[in-house]
């Protein structure tokens, strides 16, 4: 017993000590420890309740309330979207998901599951969420007799002017990723380039490709260096460039933006966290987002124009949020992991990142054998970091001093890769919700087996 925890919390432990299995004082205990918010130790105890009772509602919900309250967010929403799954989500479990989805982009099904809560439970009115998800708690109206309601859809303004660029970058101004390079170049390179030989096997020019993995990898880098490898010009579409707080206006800005794109052609179209625009329809039921998403699919297919020349390319961090209609054949039918740079990609963006600065035979091999899992964010921001020692150096001094290896070393020492997180989250889905083996790749990156 730990002589620092209060008289009611030994006596609970030893009472446990006596009747290990007994899940009902584990989770009085568990419970407890919430309240004087050790909430790591009670996460441990309503685990070990878990291993006894796997199926306990009540106790999948309390362990979520521990993660979240340690701000293990993504782990909370493992267990509450397994719940939800299996429609055993209590009220309080409701309200619990609904600030977690809060914390995430996901604040359109945030706002979907607080108000089916309030529906059945008005008495669990949050103020916090009422304020943060109050954009989106207006459902649509139909009894409008007078047309349809102009009723706010977000708070996100309506689309401007899409600037078209014709970027100067090609695959060669990307380090590493190899791979991914090879697909896209059958994809959408050799398309272009022979298009008559693609064409006799039925095959159209363009299409789309889903580039998803942690953020900070050279999702966006990619897309710009392909539309300078087939000399396209680049339209990249921001959720502001889409989304508009009056219903309908933000179908008419989607189909500008393809309209355009499909005038300029060969043109590559490249959508950004396109999970916050094309979520799952089964959460947009009551939602204006929904007729978007709808009218975005339409878009893909070419329903009413030809495609043909428009490449549309889309990266998310989070593909298991996106509608499963996006991977529809003639969609978004090549799914492509990007992941963190491998050694000799990081020894490259290393060397590409330091060049005209002033640096002393930096051995780039030793730096990316320390920065195992590092994105390109990552590196960059262990370069600024180091920057950063050798200028208040250099200003005592008054005269410029060399970056060196030693410098690379200390600040990757300060500097963590950002991308554990994510593949903590990743992993869960590829080992739990990978039926159809999209997310393998990750798995294979991980050296895990299905």
């Amino acid at each position: 017993m730990a002589n620092d925890e209060p008289e009611e919390i030994q006596a609970l432990r030893q009472a446990l000590s006596f009747s290990p299995e007994n899940v009902a004082l584990r989770q009085h205990l568990g419970a407890r420890l919430m309240k004087l918010g050790r909430f790591s130790a009670a996460e441990t105890e309503f685990r070990d309740a878990l291993k006894i009772e796997a199926n306990n509602s009540e106790l999948n919900v309390l362990l979520a309330e521990a993660y979240f309250q340690q701000h293990k967010q993504s782990e909370a929403l493992v267990v509450l979207e397994s719940l939800e799954r299996a429609d055993r989500l209590t009220a309080q479990g409701k309200l619990l998901y609904a600030r977690v989805l809060a914390q995430t982009t996901e604040l359109v099904k945030a706002a979907k599951v607080y108000r089916d809560l309030l529906a059945d439970h008005p008495n669990m009115q949050d103020e916090s969420l009422d304020e943060e998800l109050s954009p989106f708690l207006l459902e649509d109206s139909e009894d409008d007799a007078d047309g349809p309601m102009r009723v706010p859809a977000g708070d996100i303004p309506g689309a401007g002017y899409l600037e078209k660029e014709a970027p100067d970058m090609t695959f060669d101004h990307v380090g590493g990723m190899d791979e991914v390079k090879d697909q896209i170049r059958m994809k959408v390179i050799h398309p272009l380039a022979n298009a008559d030989l693609f064409k006799a096997y039925g095959k159209s020019v363009g299409g789309g490709i889903l580039l998803y993995g942690p953020p900070g990898c050279g999702k966006t880098l990619l897309a710009r260096a392909t539309a300078g490898e087939v000399k396209a010009s680049f339209m990249a579409v921001g959720l502001h460039d889409v989304l508009d707080m009056w219903i309908g206006q933000s179908e008419k800005n989607l189909h500008e933006i393809f309209a355009s794109a499909r005038i300029h052609t060969p043109s590559v179209l490249f959508f950004d966290e396109v999970d916050a625009l094309g979520a799952s329809r089964s959460d947009l039921k009551q939602s204006a987002g929904r007729n978007t998403i709808n009218q975005f699919l339409s878009e893909l297919d070419g329903v009413d124009s030809n495609n043909d020349g428009l490449l549309i390319l889309a990266a998310t961090n989070a593909p298991w949020h996106l509608d499963s209609a996006f991977r529809r054949p003639g969609r978004f039918d090549r799914i492509i992991f990007v992941p963190p740079p491998d050694l000799p990609a990081r020894a490259a963006i290393l060397q590409v990142m330091l060049r005209d600065k002033p640096a002393d035979r930096i051995d780039f091999e030793a730096v990316a054998k320390k920065t195992d899992g590092y994105s390109g964010a990552d590196l960059k921001g262990l370069v600024d970091d180091a920057i950063e020692a050798k200028l208040e150096e250099a200003m005592k001094r008054g005269d410029l001093v060399p970056l060196t290896t030693k410098d690379l070393l200390k600040s990757a020492k300060r500097i963590k890769p950002s991308t554990r997180e994510w593949f903590a989250t990743a992993k869960n889905y590829a080992l739990y919700a990978n039926q159809s083996g999209l997310y393998d790749d990750i798995l294979e990156h991980l050296k895990l087996k299905r």
